[in-house]
């Protein structure tokens, strides 16, 4: 097992998570069998419990493990299915330690971070590592690291040490390390500064770690005078300093460390042998033809991004506009369908409570209806809570009685039923459980039953389930190529609520079909309305299975209704 650890310094955010995943897509692309892991160093036992707007989205895996959106970059680069264990955290180390102690498995000896803590993040490590990811249940070859937040950090101690550690127990020739830092322009001087990176890079080494590599951050290409200076002040090779600066698209990263010879830098300090053939010539001087599809991704990714035609407008109506991080993988899935129809698309974002009557007299609430009648298609992602409900039902009701294409997701598809059962079944008070107190109002969404109330971490149905098809005569069940009842598909869920059985029926004969539901016929799982040219909706979550090469059904549903209503207008 090889083993190659990403690192960053200066700031937060500064873009390891996309640079572990190219790295990762590269060597996986010259026939190399990948996995990930990333670490977080809060105290949580995973991200379940975050607030969007702090940490971004929570990222759904197979195995129902709530973890850190860059393993939803690592799964959509990769096309592998991660575990809840390729995620590890302070909390999860800690809880495993204090759970021995209690049993006395350290026979009565101090527990300390130091051999204790530092031990038990190897031993997850070189567990996980060895576990199969891509369904072949071959062991990989290499396990990419993602070390969170910032060298010198109180929270990343114990995993620096761990790792320092880690490099002597597997073999110096079997761990790479790659640093990420940032290399500023300061608009006065005009000049890339390496200050940063040499502090940053002095701060790892003091830990006991020196970088194999050191990837810079930087908005422009860095000079040859840059990369002189990190190699001579950090002690990495001037081969092994390599570029990263802004560039059209993430697709294109891969491409810009592949110009740059990192593949086979790494291939040479790992002593590894690829699975392909190197001698093969390539179509193209600049990419080999290992990522000659990659880079097909990228050149659309560009040309639907730069292209003059009208794009096709998507009103994004959600809680957490304000951070979009929140809903990153959405994002993706839209980005991916675009890709497919090659169609440049935009999104439009609305923050739900600015549709709401009580906001009528604001700017804030005309500007936010414009968008919604000028856009070419609607989604109502996921969320919590009761704030922007009623302007999330006030979307669902303009998208119905419209006939403008309309996707709900989760907490979308509860919305679309509880307008449905206001303004069609007649039932005005018709509600969430989740939004109404106990007794009041008609409750078309209830509470599951089988998790906790009180205790929100892990206790939702989670994870990837099937979902059985009742009807193949709709739009999503031919998206899904799905030709027979009883046709099952396979999607990530992250809900505790869920529609009422009682309700269903009536619902139904209505004309809001439900026409997929789990495997005990009990959980309504996607709605489709009758005569509506999209009106779909669905309590599983099918971004996270959306991948740059198999877009998710659901949102080439939504872009491809969008774009024949573009052409209408």
């Amino acid at each position: 097992m090889k083993y190659i650890v990403v690192t960053g310094g200066v700031l937060s955010g500064i873009g390891k998570g996309i640079i572990a995943s190219s790295t990762a897509m590269i060597l996986k692309s010259m026939g190399l069998r990948v996995t990930s892991i990333k670490i977080d160093p809060y105290l949580n036992i995973d991200a379940g419990t975050m607030s969007p707007f702090e940490h971004g989205e929570v990222f759904v895996l197979d195995d129902g493990g709530e973890v850190d959106l860059d393993l939803g970059n690592y799964e959509r680069f990769l096309d592998v299915n991660l575990g809840r264990d390729n995620n590890i955290t302070t909390g999860k180390i800690y809880n495993l330690v204090i759970e021995k102690e209690r049993k006395g498995q350290y026979l009565g000896k101090t527990v300390q971070v130091v051999p204790h803590i530092t031990e038990e993040i190897q031993n997850w490590i070189e567990r996980v590592a060895h576990l199969p990811v891509d369904g072949d249940k071959v062991t990989p070859d290499v396990c990419v690291i993602e070390l969170g937040g910032t060298v010198g950090d109180i929270e990343s101690m114990p995993f620096t040490e761990a790792l320092r550690q880690f490099q002597f127990r597997v073999g110096i020739e079997n761990f790479c390390l790659m640093h990420v830092s940032l290399v500023p322009v300061l608009g006065v001087v005009g000049e890339q500064k390496t200050k940063p990176s040499q502090q940053s890079i002095r701060e790892l080494r003091s830990l006991g770690l020196s970088p194999d590599f050191c990837l810079c951050r930087s908005t422009q290409p860095l000079t040859e005078e840059t990369k002189k200076k990190i190699s001579l002040f950090c002690h990495v090779a001037p081969d092994n300093v390599i570029g990263v600066h802004d560039v059209s698209n993430i697709y294109r990263v891969p491409i810009l460390l592949n110009q740059q010879n990192l593949p086979n830098l790494v291939l040479r300090r790992l002593q590894l042998t690829p699975n392909i053939d190197l001698s093969k010539t390539s179509p193209s001087e600049s990419t080999p033809y290992w990522m000659a599809s990659w880079k097909g991704l990228a050149d659309r990714m560009d040309k639907i991004t730069n292209e003059s035609l009208n794009p096709i407008r998507i009103a994004m109506v959600g809680k957490y506009t304000g951070l979009t991080d929140a809903y990153l993988s959405v994002i993706k899935a839209l980005d991916h369908a675009s890709m497919a129809i090659e169609r440049k698309m935009v999104i439009d974002w609305v923050e739900a409570s600015n549709l709401e009557s009580q906001n009528s007299t604001t700017e804030e609430y005309k500007k936010s209806w414009e968008m919604l009648r000028s856009a070419h298609g609607i989604l109502v992602p996921g969320g919590f809570g009761d704030r922007g409900i009623e302007g999330m039902i006030l979307t669902a009701n303009y998208a119905r009685t419209s006939g403008k294409p309309y996707l709900g997701i989760c907490l979308g598809m509860q919305i679309a039923v509880i307008e449905f059962a206001r303004n069609v079944m007649g039932w005005e008070n018709a509600n969430s459980e989740e939004f109404t107190t106990s007794g009041s109002g008609k409750n078309v969404v209830v509470f599951m039953p089988e998790v906790s109330k009180t205790h929100m971490g892990g206790t939702m149905r989670l994870g990837s389930r099937d979902t059985i098809f009742t009807d193949v005569d709709n739009k999503i069940s031919k998206l899904y190529n799905v030709e027979k009842v009883g046709q099952a598909v396979e999607e990530r869920h992250r809900h505790r609520y869920e529609v009422n059985p009682d309700v269903v029926d009536e619902i139904h004969a209505k004309g809001l079909h439900f026409v997929g539901k789990d495997t005990t016929g009990v959980r309504m799982e996607i709605v489709e309305l009758k005569d509506h040219d999209y009106f779909v909706a669905c309590q599983f979550h099918p971004e996270f299975k959306s991948r740059p090469q198999r877009p998710s059904p659901p949102f080439i549903g939504l872009l491809n209704a969008s774009l024949e209503r573009l052409k209408k207008m």
